[in-house]
Formats: structure tokens, sequence, C-alpha cells
């Protein structure tokens, strides 16, 4: 009976089971970990309680450092699509709807899901790896044994920061998104300018920016949390840093990915 134990726990099958196993109760606790952290932090943000010198830093952080990127981004995903769509819906007569188009996947889902990806790469990242580097060299116990809470102090000027910041860097860039669409229509396709944003304002509603402008801010906010939380939990010295740091923008993108399903449901479905 030993020798059938210990040949199992030897199989494939059994390490593969034995890690999903592992990976599952990891996960749960994990969220579980983060949903109990933002419950708090959303008490602090309800009762205006946070540190207005660090929230304004934080801001400059999440808006400024990151518009150079997220605009790069997305102007760039604009003219790969439309050099490759305004040219065929030319020939094909539908020139009258290239705009609208461009517009509409713009403003629902390229701004938003690009500038996401770009704050993840350049905040996300960076703020997991400085609250990582905080727990391993036990900067936040001193934090705890001088009565202050982390979870006011780390989270709740960067979580806010998200949620206040993300939406106009996601409007800007969607701006920025849209004029490069049109500049390579018209190159591409010799697409005339007022042609191009005539048909964008067919398919654009106050809908389409209020979702936009929701879907951005509850992205900012997740982003922020997720990565605050991934550092917040780190183990293990530098490697602890580094694995903190990879967990954090896995969670982020698989979040946004999964709250934009859920938005692209519930509002336009």
């Amino acid at each position: 009976m030993d020798n059938w134990q210990k040949y199992l726990k030897q199989s494939a099958t059994y390490k593969i089971f034995s890690n999903f196993f592992v990976q599952l109760v990891e996960f749960l606790s994990t969220i579980g970990g983060m949903t109990i952290n933002f419950i708090e932090v959303l008490k602090y943000i309800l009762k205006g309680d946070w540190d207005k010198k660090e929230l304004i830093e934080q801001c400059s952080r999440f808006g400024v450092s990151s518009l150079p990127i997220t605009l790069s981004i997305v102007g760039m995903t604009s003219v790969i699509v439309a050099s490759q769509v305004a040219l065929e819906m030319v020939k094909q007569g539908g020139s009258g709807f290239v705009g609208l188009l461009m517009t509409m996947l713009i403003v629902r889902e390229v701004g938003v899901i690009m500038s996401g990806f770009a704050i993840i790469y350049m905040i996300g990242s960076s703020l997991a790896s400085e609250i990582a580097t905080m727990r391993v060299t036990e900067q936040i116990d001193a934090i705890e044994v001088l009565k202050v809470n982390p979870l006011k102090y780390l989270f709740v000027p960067r979580v806010l920061s998200g949620l206040i910041m993300m939406p106009p860097v996601v409007a800007i860039a969607s701006a920025v998104g849209v004029f490069a669409g049109a500049v390579t229509s018209n190159l591409a396709a010799g697409l005339t300018y007022r042609a191009f944003f005539d048909s964008a304002w067919l398919g654009i509603y106050m809908k389409d920016l209020g979702v936009c402008i929701l879907k951005a801010a509850t992205f900012g906010a997740v982003i922020a949390h997720i990565s605050c939380s991934c550092g917040y939990e780190a183990k293990g010295g530098a490697k602890g840093v580094g694995e903190a740091t990879t967990k954090a923008v896995v969670w982020s993108f698989v979040a946004i990915v999964i709250l934009d399903m859920f938005f692209a449901i519930a509002f336009f479905f």
C-alpha cells in the first residue's frame, strides 16, 4: 500500500492535479484577500480620509507619467486598423462608414483597453514592485508599529488616483486614436477628413462616451488595487518582488478583460 501511494505521488497525473489544487487554493485566497482589502479601502475613500498631498503625487504619476506611452499605443493601434480597413471599405463602396466604424471601435474598446494595457505595464508593475520592496525590507512592518494603517497610507491614494486619472487619460488617448484613424484613412484610401468625421458623428452617442468613462474609472481603480495587493502580499526577498510584480501584471490583464466582457454584456448586448 505504501509503495502504491509512493508511486501515485510520483506520477505525472498526480502532480498535475496537485499543482492545480494548489493554484486553485492560492487563487481563491488571493481573491478573498483583495476583496477584504478593497472593502476597507472603499470605507476610507467614502469617508474622505486620505492624504491630499500623497493623492496629488500619485495622480501625477498615474496620469502624466503614463500619458506618452498610452498615446503611442492607442495611436499606433488606430493607424494599424485604419490602414487595413479604410482602403477595403472604400473599394466596397463603404466610404461613408469608415469614420463610424473607426470611432465606434476606438471609443468603445480600443481606447480604454489599450490604455489599460499601457497603464498596467507602466504604472501597475511600478506600484507592485514599490510596495513589494517595502514589504520585504520591513518598511510596512515599521508603518504598522507606528500605528498607521498600511491600507490607508499605501492603498487609498493609489486606488483613488487610478479612479480619478484613468478617465482623462482614456479620453485624450481616444481622441488621438480617432485623429490618427482620420489621417491614416486619408493617406491610405484618399478619404477626406470631412467625410470621415461626418460619418463618425453617426455612430457615437452619449451612452458610448458615458460607458467609456465609467469603464476607464473602473479599470483604473482595479489595476491600482490589484497591483498594490500583489505587492502587499510579497514574500521572500528580491525573488518575491519579481513574483509579485509578475502576478500584478497577469492578474490586472485578466481582470480588465473579464470586466470588459461584463461591460459589453451589460450595455451593448
